[in-house]
């Protein structure tokens, strides 16, 4: 069984920064590539950033892409999401999830292909 546990997540300004932590269990974290999602009150879960098993290939949304970084220790087990120049847009609960497919070596954007799940942790921006 992997557990996912998020940290990082608060209240910041507009323009502000944050940096997301997901701590993951287990002796085979190297072997899987990771991803971000976010939902907002009302929305469905969206993608936001996916990093693959090595590191080597990232992935992200349009509306992040250039503010936010994905970036993996493997060492730690952990995946990290750093958020910059964050708007009110951004405001909502942030989980971090395992691809499904160990023999994938790039990443996928496909909500349906990740298993595991955090507990999430929420973001809110204030304007």
């Amino acid at each position: 069984q992997v557990q996912l546990v998020e940290s990082g997540g608060g209240l910041v300004q507009a323009g502000g920064s944050l940096r997301l932590s997901c701590a993951a269990s287990g002796r085979t974290f190297s072997s899987y590539a990771m991803g971000w999602f976010r939902q907002a009150p009302g929305n469905e879960r969206d993608f936001v950033a996916a990093i693959s098993r090595l590191g080597g290939s990232t992935n992200y949304a349009d509306a992040v892409r250039g503010r936010f970084t994905i970036s993996r220790d493997n060492t730690k087990n952990t995946v990290y999401l750093q958020m910059n120049r964050l708007k009110p847009e951004d405001t909502a609960v942030y989980y971090c999830a395992r691809d499904s497919d160990s023999g994938r070596y790039s990443v996928t954007r496909d909500i349906s292909e990740y298993d595991y799940w955090g507990q999430g942790t929420q973001v809110t921006v204030s304007s």
